[in-house]
């Protein structure tokens, strides 16, 4: 008897939870005045920035592999490099992210375990230090 493994992807609502939470950061975003700075650095349609947003994270927890048919390996450092990304934009993109989380994602455990790795990909992300030079 084998036990079938489920998805962070499927645990979590699937396709629908995906999109409103990619949905919901993206407005987040572009309304809070908390986030201006992030929101600066993003072109002034969000919508492609959203589209592959969540074609990523579809992939990144266990759904369909997206982002990665599209484009190949994410290389998202190397494919943000172009932003310049210091520790208050990145603190902009957490708040937006994890806010955005908490408003569409209802389980806390299954939040809990998304959470951890997104943080340290925000991190990651930082390309320049406090006083805007390379990090």
């Amino acid at each position: 008897m084998s036990e079938e493994t489920i998805t962070l992807y499927e645990a979590i609502g699937g396709d629908a939870t995906i999109r409103a939470l990619t949905r919901r950061f993206y407005e987040l975003m572009d309304t809070l005045p908390e986030a201006a700075r992030c929101r600066a650095i993003h072109a002034p349609d969000l919508s492609r920035a959203e589209e592959k947003l969540y074609e990523y994270l579809t992939g990144y927890l266990g759904g369909p592999p997206l982002y990665t048919d599209k484009y190949g390996h994410p290389r998202l450092r190397a494919r943000h490099f172009v932003a310049p990304i210091g520790p208050a934009e990145r603190d902009e993109w957490i708040l937006c992210f994890k806010q955005a989380m908490d408003d569409t994602i209802s389980h806390p455990k299954l939040r809990e375990i998304i959470w951890a790795p997104i943080e340290r990909l925000a991190f990651h992300m930082q390309n320049r230090d406090e006083a805007g030079g390379p990090a």
